[in-house]
Formats: structure tokens, C-alpha cells, sequence
């Protein structure tokens, strides 16, 4: 999560003689048209959200969101192919031909264990397993928004080009873009655009880390702990000797490394040495390259833990993530449109909603933030948020941008009851009006600009090397969609 850096406005003092400041340039007919129609279809869009926010369904699993999102888009006059790279939910929706081809990114996952009431206070809904404590839901209706705006452009204006909306599953532990990518279905793709649910307004030109998951898995001998221990060999033993091993390492890796991990299965009862035993690692770095080389070492002490308990040991890559590649080019070009657009204006009763709210949050963060856009830093391009997202991959094999919103409350954090109520009401809504017109401009921006491609591209390749090969951290696995 990035820091909340605040715009400071400073007043002029009008003297005598002081040159009158000059009146900001009108805002091109065409941004008017689309800023007026997604005021105009406000309810709607927000309706959807609300839908898709009720439907709340795991990764791999939105089959009712993904279909509500394809059955919009089709009746908008978008081609859908749905089904892609493997994954049921996942689709691919296109309007329009030619160059240049824009994207934008939807996801529609929700999250275990935070379904609650849309209310100021945690209020659990019976019988619900999930919850969109990461506004998903109004993540993937903003793309849409925006895709459906873009392509009324596109045929009106009867020229070449293309908008592609990627309906992407499973972004909480499935990576959904990774097998996206891994298929070759941005290899067309000129400029990617996506933004994300937020406590705050911002478009700067950020890193992620990137990230290895597996899990890790021992098997030994079982036998009596007290009547016959050297006939065993403790599976559970094989995992602590590797965690041992691993937290020794972390004095001697990247200061910025993060490594952890849960033990998953470590055996039934005390007087039976398990058999099995499991422990599930994350490993992140903001350079993939650093990470192999990390995970390299985590590999070697299992390995070892391995020989050195009599067990044998076998390793699952569960999942992995690229970082995000900065692109100030385009960066710079997005944040031109958030300050464009501004922030969430709260009414009376939304206010009293986020009072309430800021009581429960332990960053006390003026809720009035939620207005204003933070200052764009450049500098961000050289530094990594905490986080990781399937969209680094993308990141890689297209240039990309991003942005987020103030959906949630400011003070709030992602994956918290907070952003689930927030997200199921107006509060959340505005922001994601906020981030379908934040979209819709940049693309148009891109349409009607080719030399902005152009120079996002060459910073593109310059970051990323021109003989950079895509693999994957995942190699050939299959989406978990079970």
C-alpha cells in the first residue's frame, strides 16, 4: 500500500497589477460526452456492483459474476470468448479492429471468511462464506463501464481500433492473469490499463513484489513415539528442520525479502510420528531475479532437511507472480485524467457512515482525504509496494498502467470487514464511477494520441531489456479451478 501523500493548494494573493491566473484549457468534447454518460448510467453500474458484491464468490468460482459481466458486454455489442486459458470464468470481450488495441483488466473474486452487512459496524451475513474485502466486484464493473463508453466512442467515430475487456478469475491465490499470459493472449495487446479499489486517489508509477508460493511436503515412517521411535522417520521433523534452516537464512538474504509460511499438516497425535507432514511458503523480492535466487536456497534447505531427517521431501509451486514493470510514460498520462475527474465527495449520510467506520480503524486517517488525489512522484518507479498481484505478469508483456480509487474509507485496509461494507455501498460506488472515467479518458487519450504509445513503449522496453523472454513462475501447471 503506498504512502497517502496530500496536494497542497496554495492560494494566490491578488495585488494590484498581479497578472489574473490563466482559466484552465476546456476539457475535450469528447471527455465531456463520456464523463456526462457515466453520470447518467450511475445506477446501473452501481446496481451491478451491488450484484456481483451479494454474489461474492471465490475464485475460479464467479460463475454468476463473470456471466453478469459477459451477458452486459454482449448485449453492448462485444464479441466474449469465454472459457479462455483453461478457466471457466475467465473471458475475453472485443469490440472494434485494427490498431491500436487497448486493454483493461476486470476481476470479480471475493475473499473467505469477511461476509458482512453493508453497515458501519461488523455485521455477519448467515450462511455466506465470502466477502469482497477487496472491492472486486467494483473493480471488474468499472472496466466494464469504462470498455462500454469506449466502444461507443470507437463507433462513432468509425475509426480504426480496438477495446478489449480481460475478465479475469481468481486474483486472491489463483493468479488468473498468469495463465492468461502464459497462453499468449496479450501478444496483440498495445497498452494495458487497470486500477484497483482503494482508501485513496493515486496514479503513480509504482512497483509490486513479486512472489513465489509452494508447498512443501514430507514424507517419512509412522510408528509408536514411545515403543518403537527408531523405527520411524518423522515426516514433521523434515518441516521444522527446513523452517529452522529458512530462518537462519533470512539473516543472510535482501533486507527487503519477505519469506513465510504455515505448517498445514503436522500430524494427528503425539505417540504417532507422522507419516506426512506439510508446510505451505511464500517468498517474495521487488526483483524477480533476486527472488529465483532466493527461492533457490529455500529449495536447498528442504532438500537438506530432507537428508538430514531420513525423510523424503517434494515441492508443489502453487503459484507466482512477476512484479509490476512502472511505466511513467503512461503513469503520468492516467493521473492527468484521476485529477480530471477528482475524488469522492461525501454526502451528509455517507459522512456519518465513515465516522462510524474511522472508529473501528486503527489509522486515523482524515476521512476528507477520500477527496483529494495524491501527489504524482516519478520517484515511485524505482520502489515496490508490499503487495503482489497476477497483474505483474502483464506487466512484462505490455506496458501497463494503473491507478486506484478512494472506494473504502480512508484509514482502511484491504482484506478487512471495513472494505467489504464499504464496497457494497455508495461510498464504494463513487469511487468506482471515479475509476470508470479515469479509464475511459486515459483510453481515449491512448486512441486519439499514437505517439503516447509509442514513448510508453520504447520507456517499456528499456526497463525490461529487449531480448526479455517471458516464462512464468508456474511452468506448465493448470489453474486450480477445483
Amino acid at each position: 500500500m503506498q504512502t497517502q501523500l496530500l496536494t497542497l493548494v496554495l492560494l494566490p494573493v491578488l495585488v494590484l497589477g498581479q497578472p489574473k491566473p490563466k482559466k484552465s484549457p476546456a476539457l475535450d468534447p469528447d471527455k465531456q460526452t463520456i464523463l456526462a454518460d457515466l453520470d447518467r448510467q450511475f445506477s446501473k453500474y452501481a446496481a451491478i456492483s451491488r450484484q456481483i458484491w451479494e454474489f461474492a464468490e471465490a475464485g475460479f468460482h464467479e460463475n454468476k459474476s463473470s456471466a453478469l459481466l459477459q451477458d452486459e458486454l454482449t448485449k453492448a455489442g462485444f464479441n466474449v470468448n469465454a472459457g479462455v486459458a483453461g478457466m471457466p470464468t475467465a473471458f475475453v470481450a472485443t469490440f472494434g479492429s485494427g490498431k491500436p488495441v487497448i486493454a483493461l483488466l476486470a476481476e470479480f473474486d471475493a475473499l473467505p471468511g469477511l461476509a458482512t452487512e453493508a453497515k458501519p459496524e461488523f455485521t455477519p451475513i448467515s450462511g455466506q462464506k465470502c466477502g469482497h474485502g477487496c472491492g472486486h466486484n467494483l473493480l471488474g464493473t468499472a472496466s466494464l463501464a469504462a470498455a462500454i463508453e469506449l466502444k461507443e466512442w470507437l463507433k462513432k467515430e468509425g475509426r480504426p481500433g480496438t477495446i478489449r475487456l480481460y475478465g479475469c478469475p481468481a486474483e486472491e491465490n489463483g493468479e488468473g492473469k498468469v495463465y492468461m499470459v502464459r497462453e499468449g493472449l496479450f501478444n496483440d495487446v498495445d497498452v494495458v490499463l487497470h486500477w484497483h479499489p482503494d482508501e485513496m486517489n493515486y496514479a503513480d508509477a509504482v512497483s509490486t513484489l513479486a512472489l513465489i508460493a509452494a508447498r512443501v511436503r514430507f514424507r517419512g515412517i509412522a510408528a509408536h513415539a514411545a515403543v518403537a521411535p527408531e523405527r520411524c522417520r518423522s515426516a514433521l521433523d523434515g518441516v521444522e528442520a527446513m523452517n529452522y534452516m529458512v530462518n537462519m537464512m533470512r539473516k543472510h538474504i535482501p533486507s527487503d525479502a519477505r519469506i513465510h509460511y504455515v505448517i498445514t499438516k503436522g500430524g494427528e497425535a503425539p505417540n504417532v510420528v507422522p507419516a506426512f507432514a506439510e508446510v505451505y511458503y511464500y517468498a517474495r523480492h521487488k526483483d524477480r531475479e533476486v527472488l529465483k535466487s532466493i527461492w533457490k536456497r529455500v529449495e536447498n534447505a528442504a532438500d537438506g532437511a530432507a537428508k538430514g531427517t531420513g525423510t523424503q521431501v517434494d515441492i508443489e509451486i502453487e503459484g507466482g507472480v512477476f512484479n509490476i514493470l512502472p511505466n511513467v510514460t503512461l503513469a503520468e498520462a492516467v493521473y492527468k485524467n484521476l485529477k480530471t475527474v477528482g475524488g469522492v465527495q461525501y454526502t451528509p449520510a455517507e459522512t456519518t457512515f465513515a465516522q462510524k467506520i474511522a472508529e473501528s480503524l486503527s489509522a486515523k486517517t482524515p476521512i476528507e482525504n477520500a477527496a483529494r488525489i495524491s501527489v504524482f512522484q516519478p520517484i515511485y518507479a524505482d520502489m515496490a509496494g508490499s503487495g503482489s498481484t497476477d497483474v505483474g505478469d502483464v506487466s512484462w508483456v505490455v506496458p501497463t498502467a494503473g491507478f486506484g480509487t478512494a472506494t473504502w474509507v480512508p484509514g482502511t485496509g484491504p482484506h478487512s470487514w471495513q472494505a467489504v461494507a464499504a464496497s457494497g455501498m455508495s461510498i464504494g460506488q463513487k469511487g468506482m464511477l471515479a475509476a470508470a472515467k479515469t479509464l475511459a479518458l486515459s483510453a481515449l487519450d491512448l486512441y486519439k494520441t499514437p505517439v503516447l504509445i509509442e514513448k510508453a513503449r520504447k520507456e517499456w522496453v528499456d526497463r525490461r531489456g529487449v531480448y526479455f523472454n517471458y516464462e512464468s513462475f508456474i511452468g506448465n501447471r493448470k489453474p486450480a479451478v477445483e
